[in-house]
């Protein structure tokens, strides 16, 4: 059984402790992790400031551009390793995890392209000066990783600050901790300086908590939930330092009367079961105008019966969810709407040879849910879609906009003016008409308001985030 120690300045470090890793197919160990802490945190830091003060430090964009670029190389040679390594670790099915890896390398490839576009100004002032303006890194930047999207969310976080010339700090979740240590190995490969790309495995109340408040860190991104990003945002307050926060959603679909609704159906669906629901930006409320809702709900029902969950190697339509608390968080939510007694429109149902110690929860249609209930205001982070009724364009902004979150919002409809008048009433980081998902789009700046947290990542948004801005005054006639 396989040892993960942490990456530090081009080294693997153990810690004094270890974590188990579980199998989420069928709940055995299958790895052990280092538990780091607080002092493998401020090795990682005070490595990453000794890179930048080194080769890394001096640099220049276009050699760092291609850095990204040979690692974005690396991961595609690795492909399959690495789906296979995602899919164990978190329990997704093998082609989800698949494409989780094309879009790791995707943002590399990126970021790696746009590394050397990062343009300052000139900026027209008094007669004998010239004003100028550029972008400097942080120095050492966090990254607090979730364990939904390893993969994805390592590349999304880490690609632009590397590619601003920042060194960084991992920290991913202990679920799912594997990709990100075999991605520490490919930047290793790929000729990053030791120091640049640090990884330090352990738990969020002693790794995560000590890289929140470490004193040598210039800016922290991190995705989780609202409770522990407060923490975080509590903490780099103490040290005056920016931070990003990305912190879930409750993300409504409004469905109008003239939608496409085999379209919108299929995509809705879809929007929620990936990842077994375990998605920031899922669309987990389904907003449906009165005169459609039976029809439409009707579809769905369909659409729900029909999926299938399996464990991660069967590569049916959900794998299980991460872990046995997950599954406990999900079930309770399913519990509250019998108790309640709402509407179970459709379920769907268990594989065949399912393991007996997997983490598995049906996917669950739920109608006719008010909207202020309590599983059409909180996250549950599992396949579970809320369906609620509206009645016209001012009800269902009124609905969707009606959570603590604002994350991602979905428009269902063929009139072009409700559409550009929803666009910009709803609450949300992200609206998409006709469509709907944020996880492949690269180039999309995403990011949430209100309780869904503030900044922007993805996109070329994200690199001025990684970077600071300069204003140089210069006199030159006396």
């Amino acid at each position: 059984m396989d040892t993960y120690e942490n990456y530090i300045a081009g080294r693997w470090v153990a810690s004094a402790k270890t974590l188990d890793v579980i199998n989420p197919s069928d709940g055995t160990k299958m790895a052990e992790i280092s538990r780091g802490g607080a002092a493998e945190i401020d090795a990682a830091v005070l490595a990453g400031h000794a890179a930048r003060k080194g080769p890394w430090g001096k640099m220049d964009a276009v050699s760092r551009g291609r850095l990204l670029l040979r690692m974005a190389e690396l991961i595609r040679r690795d492909a399959e390793k690495l789906a296979r390594l995602e899919s164990d670790d978190v329990g997704k099915p093998t082609a989800l995890a698949l494409a989780d890896v094309v879009v790791c390398a995707r943002y590399f490839e990126y970021y790696g392209t746009a590394a050397d576009k990062v343009h300052g100004e000139t900026i027209p002032f008094q007669s004998g000066f010239t004003v100028m303006t550029f972008y400097e890194p942080h120095g050492v930047t966090a990254h607090i990783v979730p364990w939904n999207y390893p993969l994805q969310m390592t590349g999304r976080s880490v690609a632009p600050s590397l590619a601003m010339g920042n060194a960084i700090v991992l920290k991913p979740a202990e679920d799912t901790s594997l990709t990100a240590l075999a991605l520490a190995t490919l930047a290793q490969e790929a000729g990053f300086p030791p120091g640049v790309f640090n990884v330090v495995t352990g738990l969020g109340e002693e790794a995560g908590a000590a890289l929140s408040a470490h004193p040598g860190i210039g800016h922290i991104s991190f995705t989780g939930s609202r409770e522990v990003g407060r923490l975080v945002q509590t903490a780099a307050a103490k040290s005056t330092i920016p931070v990003t926060l990305e912190l879930g959603g409750k993300s409504p679909q409004i469905v109008f009367s003239d939608a496409p609704l085999e379209e919108a159906g299929a995509t809705i669906v879809t929007g929620i079961v990936r990842n077994a629901g375990q998605t920031c930006s899922a669309g987990s409320r389904v907003l449906i105008q009165d005169n459609v809702y039976d029809e439409f709900t009707g579809q769905l029902a369909k659409r729900f019966k029909e999926l299938r969950v399996g464990s991660a190697n069967q590569d049916l339509d959900l794998g299980p969810v991460v872990n046995a608390a997950q599954r406990t968080r999900i079930e309770s939510y399913l519990d509250i709407a019998r108790r309640d007694k709402l509407q179970i429109l459709a379920e769907g149902s268990f594989g065949i040879n399912l393991p007996s110690g997997g983490y598995y929860v049906k996917p669950t249609l739920i109608g006719n849910v008010p909207a202020n209930h309590v599983l059409a205001q909180e996250e549950i982070f599992g396949p579970v879609l809320a369906a609620l009724r509206f009645r016209d364009e001012e009800d269902a902004v009124r609905i969707a906009n009606d959570t603590p979150y604002g994350l991602v919002a979905g428009v269902w409809t063929s009139n072009l003016g409700r559409s550009m008048r929803l666009s910009r009433s709803i609450e949300a980081g992200q609206v998409f008409v006709n469509n709907y998902g944020a996880g492949g789009g690269v180039e999309l700046p995403f990011g949430g308001v209100k309780g869904s947290g503030f900044g922007r990542e993805k996109g070329f948004e994200a690199l001025y985030g990684f970077g600071v801005l300069k204003t140089v005054t210069i006199r030159h006639e006396l």
